[in-house]
């Protein structure tokens, strides 16, 4: 009777098994055909988003290093390839490049395109002084580095209290470059900005006797100073990475590089290039 007993949930057990595999074996075929969404779909999803992620990868932590490596038309110097056809070149720096040994990059790298011309991050906002522009300003001056000053305008104070912090500042003299307002801030309001814009910029020059000098990035410039008011005033354009600029811009500098190194300076430093003659570079310093 045991044995019976035995026999019986033997075989009760295996129907079970089977009616268990039967049902395990048809789950897939349900959930398949409950998942509405083809798996070709979830490819060409996944692709896409590789794609993203990959460009944003490039152009954040690659691009400035593939750089380095594409064919030079003319001069290699400070790790860069400078554009063809300009002979006068420098850079600007603020606290960001650490304290800089100026004796060690006057003496420079043997370099033909020697460094010329150097602006300081004076100011910024209305209550903001860089902590490395006095020695800067200072040291720049006594080894021989044609000087200037810049301020980085800021949206959230307004353009007469920003002038006065940076004419409290910077005491520009006779030979040194004249100074420039930093623009590159997104505003939440555009016309109230650029009203601001214009009284600093107005402050300034009636201050210093010379018309500023107008920095900001390619792309800024196109979409928001591109009203005539700014036409009057030189445009210093940042655009990396180029051989060239456009021909319908108007430029007097070009910061073409924010990778350079140079002796005597631990952080990369951008690199600026005049659009001009020796001649020309003189008449724009102080009188």
């Amino acid at each position: 009777m045991a044995e019976a007993t035995n026999k019986k949930k033997k075989s009760t057990g295996g129907r079970k098994k089977n009616t268990s595999a039967r049902r395990l074996s048809s789950s897939p075929r349900k959930s398949k055909k409950q998942s509405g969404v083809p798996r070709w779909l979830y490819i060409i999803i996944a692709a896409l988003f590789s794609c993203i992620a990959l460009t944003v990868v490039y152009y954040l932590f690659f691009r400035p290093y593939f750089y380095r490596f594409r064919p030079c038309y003319g001069q290699r110097h400070y790790s860069i390839c400078l554009p063809h056809g300009y002979s006068i070149y420098g850079i600007d720096v603020s606290r960001h490049q650490g304290e800089i040994d100026w004796e060690k990059l006057k003496a420079g790298d043997g370099t033909s395109a020697p460094v010329e011309f150097v602006y300081m991050k004076a100011t910024e906002g209305s209550d903001f002084v860089d902590k490395n522009f006095k020695t800067n300003f200072t040291k720049a001056k006594e080894l021989g580095f044609v000087r200037g000053a810049y301020h980085y305008f800021s949206p959230h104070s307004g353009g007469l209290a920003q002038a006065n912090q940076f004419i409290k500042t910077v005491k520009l003299q006779k030979g040194d470059l004249p100074p420039v307002v930093d623009v590159e801030e997104n505003p939440k309001n555009r016309k109230l900005f650029m009203q601001e814009l214009k009284i600093f910029i107005a402050k300034i020059e009636e201050h210093y006797g010379v018309k500023p000098i107008v920095y900001s990035y390619k792309k800024y410039k196109e979409h928001y100073l591109s009203e005539p008011y700014f036409n009057k005033y030189p445009l210093w354009v940042a655009h990396y990475y180029v051989n060239k600029l456009d021909e319908n811009i108007d430029w007097l500098m070009w910061q073409c590089s924010d990778i350079g190194r140079l002796p005597g300076i631990k952080e990369n430093v951008d690199i600026n290039i005049f659009n001009g003659t020796r001649e020309q570079f003189n008449s724009i310093l102080m009188k």
